[in-house]
Formats: structure tokens, sequence, C-alpha cells
């Protein structure tokens, strides 16, 4: 008799589980949520090819790239429950001269989120997926993802950094530029650079979201593309004019993971 009622409540607690798993994956549970990008360099909004900036060695500096892979992403409640968003349709890139890009449309189920957390970058998971597994913005085919792709070292760009300043090198065209391409998985046969990096972003402050169904929540995110110079390192252009695939990137990496700030909510 005991092992009988013992298996009957397994059975209630396994088919309770299951219930509320479906109930938070089904599709007519899901709210809408968009996490915007406002791209801004110090406090000034950045202006690809016009704007002029300067970082704190002083240095001036323009800017004509400026793109970035947001993905894994998740969102948290206050009570620890958290909301994994599916992870094949969690790989986006933002661009600053793509306009519809920096708006990311998520799904979610109903309720209070006080935290978001995403990756700068791709996992090396998906790095080394079949390339059939690697759609949307992790597509390869056609242009190269705008330079977003290293084809001799078979991995993504995390963060395109470009720009032009009078303290960059002398290229072998003539042209002063710096160019920073931050990337590197951790390695497929053999340890290598490893800049994958995470953030979380409390909402709490200025806004948690209150996600409902047949309503948009709209999260909106400062990214500081200044702080990859001005971080927690204090990167010189004259220096460090060109910066790929290298033991200083893990420096700008670190330093990338300051460059978001949550703005507003609007539910």
């Amino acid at each position: 008799m005991k092992n009988q009622i013992t298996i009957m409540f397994c059975l209630f607690a396994l088919l309770t589980c299951c219930s509320a798993s479906y109930a938070q994956n089904s599709s007519a549970a899901l709210a809408e949520l968009a996490l915007e990008f406002n791209n801004v360099v110090g406090d000034k909004p950045l202006k690809l090819q016009d704007g002029s900036y300067s970082n704190e060695a002083g240095e001036k500096f323009s800017v004509t790239t400026f793109n970035y892979f947001v993905s894994n992403i998740k969102l948290h409640q206050k009570e620890g429950k958290e909301y994994v968003i599916p992870q094949d349709s969690s790989y986006f890139l933002i661009k600053e001269n793509d306009p519809a890009s920096r708006k990311i449309n998520l799904k979610v189920p109903e309720g209070q989120y006080t935290a978001v957390t995403f990756t700068i970058g791709v996992d090396s998971l998906r790095s080394t997926m079949d390339i059939s597994r690697r759609t949307g913005a992790l597509d390869i085919a056609g242009g190269m993802l705008d330079g977003m792709y290293w084809t001799w070292n078979s991995g993504y760009l995390f963060m395109k950094f470009e720009g032009d300043s009078p303290q960059a090198e002398l290229d072998r065209t003539g042209q002063r530029k710096f160019r920073y391409h931050i990337g590197g998985f951790g390695g497929y046969n053999k340890p290598s650079v490893n800049n994958i990096r995470t953030v979380t972003i409390d909402l709490s402050k200025k806004g948690a979201v209150k996600a409902k169904k047949n309503a948009i929540s709209r999260v909106v995110l400062q990214t500081d593309a200044s702080r990859v110079f001005n971080g927690k390192t204090k990167v010189s252009i004259a220096a460090n004019s060109t910066v790929m695939f290298g033991d200083f990137s893990r420096l700008i990496s670190e330093n990338y993971t300051q460059m978001f700030s949550h703005i507003s909510t609007k539910n």
C-alpha cells in the first residue's frame, strides 16, 4: 500500500511539473518584449563618420563601424525564477548602421522581470555547430555578416569597433585607423583566447518589465562605446591601434562588459 501511495505521489508531481512547464512554454501564454539598444559614446549619441569624440587618454577619434553580438538571453524574476529564451531564437547582431537591428523582439511568459542576462558574443557550442544550425544572425553565407566572421579562424567576431584617429598608427594605405576585432571562444582542438563575456543588468531601479499578453513591453538599454577605451583597463589608440586575436583582446572584452546600462522600461 505504501509503495502504491509513493508511486501515485510521484506521478502527480510529474504531471504537475509537466503542466507548469507547458504553461510557461505555450505560445498562448507568451507576451511581447522588445529590447532596444541605444548606442552612444560617453554623453553623446554615436554617429558614424560624423561624430567627434575623445577618450580618457585625450585621443580624438571618430567611429566608422560598431557591431556586436547579443545572445543567450535570460529574463529574471524577483522570486529567483528565470525564463531562458529558446536558444535557436537567441542570437542577434546589433549594427549601428542598421537601425532595425538595434531592436530585439522576444516572446516571454507573462510576469514581472527585474533583470536581464545576455552573452556578448557567440558561445562555443553554437560556434562549432554544423553550419546548418547557424542560421539567421549567424548565417555566414553571402556577405559574411558584414565582416563579423573570421574565415581564417572559423569563428565569429563578438565586437567590431573601427574608426579614425590622428593618434592611430599610420597603416599601409596611408590612413590612421583603429581596428578592434574581438572574438575567440576558447578553441576547438586546443585552448585559445576565450573572450565570451556575460552581463546581467538590473531593471528594477528604472522600471521592471511587466509582461502581459496583447501588450508590448520595451526595455531601453544604453551601450556606451567609450567604455572600450575607458573601462577597467585604459586603452590608448596610439599604443594599440589594432587589436584582434591576441592576449590584449581579453582586456578589451572585459572593458566592453561595462558598456551596458538600463535607461528605461515602458510597459
